[in-house]
């Protein structure tokens, strides 16, 4: 007598990638770095200067939560004033793309409530 499979088994949420969405969101400043970055503004200077009340201090830990789960990369120049940039890694597009979807699908919730 053969057993029957199940079709399907059980699934779990996405513990990490879920973990990096929450932290992204939750810092408010994350997507306006994004926007920063798009726009070829990736020096820190340059972004707090182009940011009303974003502070260094705040900027630094953005920057290294992002740089921590992989969306940034920070490149520092062997120069003298030290020169810092970051950029967008490759896994950083992938997940600038599940954010632009999100937010879209926040737009659709938005409009269906009004």
């Amino acid at each position: 007598m053969k057993t029957k499979q199940p079709l399907f088994t059980k699934k779990s949420a996405p513990e990490r990638s879920a973990r990096m969405v929450e932290a992204i969101y939750g810092c408010k400043w994350s997507l306006t770095i994004y926007q920063l970055l798009a726009h070829g503004i990736n020096r820190p200077g340059a972004m707090v200067s182009n940011v009303e009340g974003l502070t260094t201090k705040v900027l630094n830990e953005c920057l290294k939560r992002n740089i921590e789960f992989g969306i940034l990369e920070r490149i520092t120049f062997n120069e003298i004033p030290p020169k810092v940039e970051y950029h967008v890694t490759e896994f950083g597009k992938k997940f600038l793309r599940i954010l632009d979807e999100l937010e879209k699908l926040q737009f659709e919730i938005d409009s269906d409530y009004l």
